[in-house]
């Protein structure tokens, strides 16, 4: 076994759609810096940007409840959907710039137009439907939302749904055409597929497994080459831990101030995927429910229409579950692993907190096919079983931490945790991750690199026309990048002949 050193500029650590993004952005922004990758798997975008491991929604609150919620005094607050939507308009943004520049091509093969969907049943949801879509069509980032209670016209947007339905609870929905359905695998592996180009060092089959600070504020990163079995040392300026649910570990592993009394808790999931290709050309949609009561957000039951693999999918789903691992691919001693003496009293307090959480997971983990089924049914009244089989999705590890809402609070966002001297990123947590990954960055540059920011900001506002202004209060400028993005992304209806392409091949098999 021989240590071998090495120095670097930036060292990103897991080969997912996070490092990618940082690594392009970097790349354009100092191209002469060296940037080296370690991934313990094979290849890239594996676990969590995995296109079967995520629901594949452009997460920009257009179908979104959770995003939207019902104030004391009746009225919905919009801010946390209008946030998220701007953040997704940051990624079509750098992801056109990317196009337009030749960097990557054939975005069909990443990203396609799809209607965005919420859909409720029961007066008590139908009010807060409506309320909530008279909130949100006042806002330019959610122009084009339509919503109707009649049941012809939900039969026009969704008949899979509306066949066979005979409940008379009284049912509604809100439709909106500009959604996306964003593969975040083939993104993930067409931006290293750019890095490689770009003499990005990429490292595959290498595992992480310390990181210590150097007396000149570097780091050193242990990392085990699973080919040859040799230690290497890496230094790097600056690490980025973007390594899914195997994030919380490492930054554990630095002993940073920010890296104390957070903890993890791990979820798993299932889809049901559609294996006929007759129900599949039905649905034409991502359709989002509401949660039940006691169920975490992320467990939001949601019908979607994908396209992976070049093939038309319908995808239902998730049902959640429980697994010890941080990763599909992580050990059983994960959770274990990362309770620690100054975490132990946050992860503690959660669990008492968390009660009707850990109920409604062992109920999900002791659902029968036959229970899955009658759920879906929710949806397609109609469904067969012999239609349907079960994929495992990936996991997700909730960040658990103090906040001013009390010790050990779950937490159902993206976090970014760096050090105060911004010489360590990492990034924690679930939805609507990957959606807003080019927020994510900017915000880890900014924190991470204050004293390049005012140099680089031309060459940002290139990439990123809206960067540092509110699309919200600028109808006139989200008009204009929300249009010219579609024609770069091949969004607009006018490019509706791929996706009848891709409908005709899905029918006939």
């Amino acid at each position: 076994m021989s240590n071998i050193q090495k120095k670097t500029d930036v060292l990103l650590i897991g080969a997912g759609v996070m490092s990618a993004t940082l690594g392009s952005i970097l790349k354009e922004l100092a191209p002469d810096w060296e940037i080296k990758v370690f991934e313990k798997l094979s290849k890239p975008g594996e676990e969590s940007s995995n296109e079967w491991n995520n629901a594949g929604t452009g997460h920009a609150a257009l179908c979104e409840l959770n995003y939207t919620s019902e104030k004391s005094d009746g009225s919905i607050d919009i801010s946390k959907a209008t946030t998220i939507n701007e953040h997704f308009q940051l990624s079509r943004q750098f992801w056109s710039y990317l196009v337009k520049s030749n960097l990557i091509r054939n975005p069909q093969d990443f990203i396609m137009p799809i209607p965005h969907m919420s859909l409720v049943q029961g007066e008590k949801n139908v009010t807060f439907l409506k309320k909530r879509f008279e909130a949100l069509s006042k806002n330019p980032l959610f122009q084009g939302m339509e919503y109707s209670d009649r049941p012809e016209k939900l039969k026009e947007w969704i008949p899979l749904i509306m066949e066979g339905r005979t409940s008379k609870e009284p049912i509604a929905a809100t439709k909106i055409d500009s959604g996306t359905d964003v593969n975040f695998g083939a993104l993930t592996r067409m931006l290293f597929d750019h890095l490689k180009s770009q003499n990005v060092e990429i490292n595959y089959n290498h595992s992480v497994k310390n990181l210590k600070r150097t007396s000149d504020g570097s780091w050193e990163v242990k990392v085990h080459n699973m080919n040859s079995g040799k230690v290497e040392n890496h230094t790097a300026k600056f690490v980025f831990i973007g390594g899914g649910g195997g994030s919380l570990p490492l930054l554990q592993k630095t002993g940073i101030p920010e890296s104390k009394h957070i903890g993890g808790f791990p979820v798993s999931g299932l889809f049901m995927v559609c294996n006929n290709p007759e129900v599949v050309a039905q649905h034409h949609a991502k359709v989002y429910g509401k949660a039940k009561v006691g169920a975490p957000p992320m467990s939001v039951p949601h019908l979607d229409t994908r396209y992976i693999d070049n093939k038309k999918t319908l995808l239902f789903g998730p049902f959640a579950g429980f697994s010890p691992k941080f990763l599909k691919t992580g050990s059983n001693f994960d959770l274990l692993g990362s309770v620690k003496p100054n975490n132990l009293f946050t992860m503690l307090a959660a669990g008492v907190k968390e009660m009707s959480l850990t109920k409604y997971l062992i109920q999900q983990v002791m659902l029968s096919n036959e229970k899955r089924l009658e759920e879906l049914r929710e949806f397609i009244p109609n469904a067969k079983s012999g239609d349907w089989d079960i994929v495992v999705a990936g996991q997700r590890v909730q960040v658990i931490k103090d906040t001013d809402a009390g010790k050990g609070t779950l937490q159902f966002g993206t976090e970014v945790v760096t050090a105060a001297d911004g010489s360590i990123a990492a990034l924690l947590g679930a939805s609507p991750g990957a959606s807003t990954a080019v927020h994510v960055m900017l915000e880890i540059l900014e924190k991470c690199y204050p004293q390049h920011m005012e140099e680089w900001k031309p060459k940002i506002k290139e990439m990123i026309p809206s960067y540092g202004v509110s699309l919200m209060e600028n109808a006139e400028l989200f008009e204009e990048i929300h249009n010219s993005t579609a024609q770069t992304l091949g969004l607009n209806q006018r490019d509706r002949s791929t996706i009848n392409s891709w409908d005709a091949k899905t029918k006939h098999g």
